[in-house]
């Protein structure tokens, strides 16, 4: 079976319409996950535990995707 892990963390953007973090070293690591449902459990608990900060974002990095070369790019490899 394929393990297809993911990457769950956040922080304080400088702009809620963008995605540049305020301060790259305060950035929460909330955690791997080896499947898309637990980490998508962990990042809406996080969302919503900072609901009342519009700056604060948490994401899902799908880390299989980097090391599975058969898989279409995703955006944030364009930013490289």
């Amino acid at each position: 079976m394929t393990q297809r892990l993911h990457l769950v963390f956040g922080g304080e953007l400088v702009d809620p319409t963008k995605n540049v973090f305020k301060d790259v070293d305060d950035i929460h690591i909330v955690g791997m996950f080896p499947d898309y449902a637990s980490a998508y459990d962990a990042w809406k608990a996080e969302a919503q535990r900072t609901v009342d900060n519009a700056h604060m974002r948490y994401y899902i990095a799908h880390i299989h995707r980097l090391r599975d070369e058969e898989a279409a790019a995703s955006s944030t490899e364009e930013l490289g």
